[in-house]
């Protein structure tokens, strides 16, 4: 993490530099006359340099509203993106917390965090507000417990509960995205992210299968959707011109 920040710290000096030499006016004795048309092409190729420009952090409305409406759900999402002009670095961290009753009488009871990192592509080009219209690839993980209680029906033994458990389950699974990002009110943006998840792979599930991951839904889904309404609040590294 150290080294990362190190790395985009010092990408963002030297195109801080870069943009100091650039504005420099060039001397009286070799002035020409203006070119309106190389100046509009030489600022619109400045628009188009790869640099962080901003950060963006939220969360994910939906999430909080289904953990306070829904019985057996609990769950949080965390987003965070840095603007590089064209492409964004996109962060997501949640947790999630899911109990379900089973129909011949026992529950399930699942626990885990996931994270995503990918970018997205600004479809919008030149817009003065950073307004976005955006696609955009993820790769996904998780790291969960799951428990199962099944009640059991043994003409020798006796009818008993049994008690599953994989404590330490793996996930991984990757995402198309699109979306919308407006800028509201000074640095407050919302949006939406749809996605469209799939390949979905699991580790560690020995005792039963998997019944969801963490981040990516039911696993017996090979092809799963999902969405997020999102509100952010951005920190630009600089005064956007």
């Amino acid at each position: 993490m150290k080294s990362g920040f190190n790395i985009l710290l010092i990408i963002f000096l030297v195109c801080i530099l870069g943009d100091v030499w650039a504005q420099q006016p060039a001397p009286a004795e070799i002035s020409a006359p203006a070119d309106t048309t190389s100046r509009q092409r030489e600022t619109d190729t400045l628009k188009q340099k790869f640099y962080p420009r901003a950060i963006r952090f939220g969360t994910d409305i939906l999430a909080l509203v289904k953990s306070a409406v829904v019985s057996g759900y609990g769950a949080y999402e965390l987003n965070a993106d840095v603007d590089f002009g064209k492409y964004y670095l996109a962060v997501d961290r949640g947790r999630v917390q899911r109990d379900y009753t089973i129909s011949n009488g026992g529950d399930y009871h699942m626990n885990g965090t996931y994270w995503r990192v990918g970018w997205d592509a600004n479809l919008l080009k030149q817009d003065p507000d950073r307004n976005m219209i955006f696609l955009g690839i993820r790769y996904g993980w998780a790291s969960f417990q799951e428990t199962m209680s099944i009640s059991v029906k043994d003409q020798v033994f006796g009818d008993h509960i049994k008690d599953l458990s994989n404590p330490n389950v793996r996930a991984a699974w990757a995402e198309l995205t699109g979306g919308l990002r407006i800028r509201m009110w000074n640095q407050i943006w919302m949006g939406y992210t749809a996605r469209f998840k799939f390949a979905p792979s699991v580790k560690g599930s020995d005792a039963f299968d998997t019944y969801e991951i963490p981040g990516y839904g039911l696993r017996a889904e090979s092809l799963y959707w999902g969405f997020n309404y999102q509100v952010f609040y951005k920190i630009p590294f600089k005064k956007q011109k």
